[in-house]
């Protein structure tokens, strides 16, 4: 069954970087786009970044120079970089697939910015 598993969340300050991890199986992850969103508390959760099976990536205009996502074929994992942190990027970072006709998500990861 395709299972994703994020990690790397946390508390940092303002300014600051993290490295969130989305480890991917159940499905043919060289394959599939892959894509981040976030939720933040009262609001719905949105589109942060995406990355083609070939390596072309999008990204919401919130983020656009200071994040940046990867993946790495091999391990089946996809990255998102995050630095120049503000705190209005708090929320729960989610990875997301689409395989066949279904949405899958992991559980989520929380980043916390304090200012």
């Amino acid at each position: 069954q395709v299972q994703l598993v994020e990690s790397g969340g946390g508390l940092v300050q303002a300014g600051g970087s993290l490295r969130l991890s989305c480890a991917a199986s159940g499905f043919i992850f060289s394959m599939n786009n892959m894509g981040w969103y976030r939720q933040a508390p009262g609001n719905q959760r949105e589109l942060v970044a995406n990355i083609t099976s070939d390596g072309n990536t999008n990204y919401a205009d919130s983020v656009k120079g200071r994040f940046t996502t990867s993946r790495g074929n091999a391990r089946n994992t996809v990255f998102l970089q995050m630095n120049r942190l503000r705190p209005e990027d708090t929320a729960v970072y989610y990875c997301n697939v689409r395989w066949g006709v279904n949405d899958y998500w992991g559980q989520g990861t929380q980043v916390t910015v304090s200012s």
